[in-house]
């Protein structure tokens, strides 16, 4: 195989020789990337059985999808059960979330039953080491610091490991490209090269990857084709509270969410998460109102806040901690239209405690009551939990599961659920429990 580096144009696929500002065809700016193409001799005896008919039939080959449990319970709940013998999987994350701490916490759980290799790009073995003292890992694990793929490939080939991890695919790099590491054109080689080791040894790989600002995949997204599960932990580095969910599996579901608690000896599972979520919250707060949310297949409590302030400006402020600002912004002209709030010279502040991002519009009711209890400072009460999407109408609308929330949320103690089945409008809401 002999490979020449080009520049491909995103808009119109057109081929460049070299870099350069402007596509030659299409004339857009900025839009050449990095790749490889294969200017190598075609081996003719491939071309000459190209035209063999398959003699295997999918319905004859057995199933034998061998699972290895790593011992954490949140965390094989994502995966589907444990990683594949043959999968390639990629875990992604914000700088300083956890990704590294999570992962030696993996690799010392399936060091117990298995050889362990980590390589590592980013970090010294020392500083590896220090970590997994602090961790109190029982199990050897092998640790090699390379960002060399081939000496990746071989040390694999010589050791014969059970599990490898490596972090991150972002700083490894091929000797038979002549890009630097990190570019499109290395990170596809060394995720191809990796994902043929994986599925011909029956090694399952674990990558660590990076993120860009905005909370994608920094990398080509060819990256997250070519791996079996994308895995995605997630949450504020000043806050406890970490999940860890699949946006792509191949051997399960996505739907499924990992709860963890970032203590000093490392990512704890929370088996009960709405207890944890609520801990400290005030008898009869102001302001304070509790949503049963869905993650995946589970229900979690959560306690969303507002708080309410007249404005010393011209313009009020609309600031919101975990919620969709766009999402309150509709939700307060709804308040103002329907249910006479008047809270155009009010500024408005809205927080989901614990650091948790809700995005499903089950929650609306409950920011909308937690703005009106702050305005009128009178408080709901506290054996109370409210779901409901709000429309722009001022209408409340039925959401899903509503027996699923409602359960957990009779569970946990709150006897009293407001919802679609309770009032249809907002203004209606509002009426019935502030006068």
């Amino acid at each position: 195989m002999k490979l020449k580096q080009i520049y491909i144009c995103t808009k119109c696929n057109a081929e460049n020789s070299k870099w350069s500002g402007q596509c030659y065809k299409c004339n857009s700016w900025n839009t050449l990337v990095e790749d490889v193409i294969n200017v190598g001799k075609s081996d003719k005896s491939l071309r000459r059985t190209s035209n063999i008919k398959p003699k295997i039939v999918l319905s004859d080959i057995p199933i034998k999808e061998k699972r290895l449990m790593t011992g954490i319970g949140e965390f094989d709940r994502v995966v589907g059960g444990g990683f594949v013998e043959d999968s390639l999987a990629l875990m992604v994350g914000d700088p300083g979330i956890g990704k590294s701490t999570l992962t030696l916490q993996v690799c010392d759980k399936m060091a117990k039953n298995r050889s362990v290799l980590y390589f590592s790009g980013e970090e010294s073995v020392q500083q590896i080491s220090s970590r997994a003292k602090r961790l109190n890992a029982q199990n050897p694990i092998a640790i090699v610091n390379v960002n060399n793929l081939e000496a990746i490939l071989a040390t694999i080939e010589s050791e014969k490991p059970g599990f490898v991890v490596v972090d991150s695919v972002q700083v490894m790099a091929s000797e038979d490209l002549p890009s630097q590491a990190g570019s499109i054109s290395q990170v596809r080689y060394v995720a191809e090269q990796l994902m043929q080791v994986a599925k011909s040894k029956k090694i399952p790989i674990l990558l660590i990857g990076h993120v860009t600002k905005d909370g994608q995949l920094a990398g080509p997204q060819v990256l997250t084709h070519l791996v079996d599960t994308v895995l995605y932990l997630e949450g504020d580095r000043f806050h406890q509270f970490r999940l860890l969910r699949a946006t792509k599996n191949r051997f399960g579901a996505i739907d499924e969410v990992g709860v963890f608690n970032m203590e000093e000896s490392g990512l704890v599972e929370v088996k009960n998460p709405s207890a944890l979520f609520l801990d400290g919250r005030a008898e009869s707060p102001i302001g304070s109102v509790i949503v049963p949310i869905l993650e995946g297949t589970r229900t979690f409590l959560v306690e969303v806040q507002a708080l309410t302030s007249y404005t010393q400006f011209g313009y009020p402020k609309r600031t919101a901690s975990g919620f969709d600002s766009k999402r309150l912004d509709i939700i307060i002209a709804v308040l103002n239209r329907y249910a006479n709030m008047k809270l155009d010279s009010s500024d408005v502040y809205v927080n989901v405690v614990g650091g948790l991002k809700l995005s499903e519009p089950a929650a609306d009711l409950a920011v909308a009551m937690a703005i009106v209890s702050s305005k009128l400072q009178k408080p709901l009460p506290p054996d109370m939990a409210i779901m409901g999407e709000v429309g722009l109408s001022g209408e409340v609308r039925n959401i899903s599961q509503m027996k699923k929330r409602t359960k957990e949320a009779e569970k946990m103690g709150f006897e009293q659920i407001l919802s679609s089945e309770k009032v249809r409008l907002i203004g209606e809401a509002v009426k019935k429990f502030f006068g």
